[in-house]
């Protein structure tokens, strides 16, 4: 009888990330509540820096960013954002950190959740990602349904590799 698996994974595409990025400069430079604010996006390895004439306005910034994400099929989850700071000059800035890659504990967390759902399946923990293996199809349907369905879990997941 034939096994059928696929993966568990948590990551982005860089390259929509920075799409993302520069569709929100450019709308932040021609949209009115935006004038000379001097709003910043500045793009680190795994951190982006929103700076802005004031807290509100970097608040305002950041909600650009995560609709302009969101059309990018970027997960809100990918963004997990500090509370703001004051920084020089009354200047507001938020540091965005990028939530994204599946960590022991949260590996741990979704094997617990997968057994909960069906006993029909094996779940193995490769490094960053999670092979569920089962025989039957609908099994593993269920399994895929009842991660997608889960609010509280805290990276966006993808699934992949569906055999």
């Amino acid at each position: 009888m034939a096994e059928y698996s696929f993966d568990v994974v948590s990551e982005f595409n860089p390259a929509e990330l920075t799409n993302a990025l520069d569709q929100a400069r450019r709308e932040v430079g021609t949209r009115f509540d935006f004038k000379d604010t001097a709003t910043v996006f500045d793009h680190r390895e795994g951190l982006i820096v929103i700076e802005s004439a004031s807290e509100d306005r970097a608040k305002a910034a950041l909600q650009v960013l995560r609709e302009k994400a969101a059309r990018r099929q970027l997960s809100a989850k990918l963004f997990k954002s500090d509370d703001p700071k004051t920084v020089g000059k009354g200047r507001g800035q938020i540091d965005v950190h990028l939530n994204a890659g599946i960590t022991d504990d949260i590996a741990r967390d979704l094997r617990k959740r997968i057994q909960n759902v069906t006993s029909k399946v094996q779940v193995r923990i490769q490094g960053d990602q999670l092979r569920v293996v089962g025989k039957d199809k609908d099994a593993l349907q269920l399994v895929i349904k009842a991660l997608r369905d889960a609010e509280d879990i805290p990276v966006p997941l993808q699934f992949t590799n569906y055999r």
